[in-house]
């Protein structure tokens, strides 16, 4: 019996979470768990499951809650999330979006808690310290985005120095069949309509933009770490294989499975050990799979995150605080969507970068780059 924690209950990973927990309630228990502001989605969870701690976003909500459920405690705001980081548990979940998953996460470490990650933004921002963070701990980062789960899975016993390249693939997102002329006149609707998976918003748009497989990249790179030449993207629509590993030898191994994020999460829970789950890929759908090359013209956001790699340093923590305020701005309507990466872009070159940062410094830069600077 492993005692779940989870960042971002109520989010689309935290809710598939909370799907595999009830569904092995011989398995797994709820721990503590982060919510923001969905007061009425914490009320749903709250009558299947009895965490004993859980954090909100306001203070205003922590009183009436405490009366309805005094067998719980509740907790608010960042100091919130710091408490459910270190509160008892086998396995923390970081399934809240952006930066500000990478505090608690590393408090988590500090007191040597396995974690599962789902959080990109942790790695993309401060890959090189948390990384350091958890091999000083001997804590385990075991992979949540599909992705990376599927190279995890497909590394499990090799020889990393046996590998010629890691192979990322990417559906292409919602407007994966356009020209970049047609892009100009997409509207937040188009983008949220993605075609394979079933996501948060801001995890659609950034799949919209390819900024999320940039993200991956970076990824990849800190989890595995192997050198940015040996790390590659391809576009394959059918977002059946979920990435591949090529060895030395031109051998290729593949992780193969449906569009269930269920699956990568339950093998968070268990590894190394696998659960029984009933959701098969069906033989039929392998007739014909697809697999184009990157256009890094078409997809810019990609390169930029190549580009972030490349230069090491602080540049990825801008150019992450920098799509979160783009995207942010979008889904207000503030600006259009390929307003998103001029502003990345932007915010990129008016940088200087700053190699081995301390996380004071990546802190500061990412409030300072996700606001709205004049």
């Amino acid at each position: 019996m492993k005692t779940i924690s989870i960042l971002g209950a109520t989010g689309s990973i935290g809710t598939q979470a909370l799907d595999v927990i009830k569904n092995n309630p011989e398995h797994f228990r709820l721990g503590a768990i982060s919510i923001g502001r969905n007061i009425n989605r914490l009320r749903e969870i709250l009558t299947d499951f009895t965490p004993h701690l859980v954090s909100v976003q306001d203070e205003s909500v922590v009183k009436d809650l405490t009366s309805d459920y005094p067998h719980i405690e509740f907790t608010y705001g960042e100091q919130g999330l710091l408490d459910v980081a270190s509160s008892s548990c086998d396995i923390l979940l970081t399934a809240i979006m952006g930066s500000i998953g990478l505090k608690p996460t590393l408090k988590a470490i500090d007191n040597k808690t396995t974690i599962a990650l789902a959080n990109k933004e942790t790695l993309v921002a401060a890959g090189d310290i948390v990384m350091r963070r958890a091999k000083e701990n001997n804590v385990s980062i075991i992979p949540v985005d599909s992705e990376h789960s599927a190279l995890f899975q497909c590394l499990k016993g090799e020889n990393i120095k046996e590998v010629e390249q890691l192979i990322i693939t990417a559906s292409g997102g919602s407007f994966r069949d356009l020209t970049r002329e047609e892009l100009t006149h997409v509207t937040l609707k188009d983008a949220l309509n993605h075609p394979n998976w079933s996501m948060g918003q801001k995890i659609t748009i950034d799949s919209a933009t390819m900024m999320n497989k940039g993200f991956e990249v970076i990824e990849a790179k800190h989890l595995f770490d192997l050198p940015t030449e040996k790390i590659q993207t391809v576009l394959h629509k059918e977002s059946i294989i979920h990435s591949m590993v090529e060895f030395i030898d031109n051998s290729m191994i593949a992780q193969l499975g449906n569009s269930d994020m269920r699956t990568a999460i339950q093998y968070a829970f268990t590894h190394p050990e696998r659960l029984h789950k009933n959701n098969p890929l069906k033989l039929s759908e392998l007739h014909q799979l697809n697999f184009k090359p990157m256009d890094f013209h078409r997809f810019k956001m990609l390169k930029f995150a190549y580009d972030a790699l490349e230069a090491g340093g602080t540049l990825a923590t801008v150019m992450n605080a920098a799509n979160e305020f783009a995207v942010g701005q979008f889904l207000q309507g503030q600006i259009s969507f390929l307003e998103i990466e001029e502003i990345v872009e932007r915010r990129m070159m008016m940088h200087d970068n700053i190699q081995n940062p301390d996380l004071e410094t990546i802190l500061s830069l990412d409030a300072q780059y996700k606001s709205n600077m004049r």
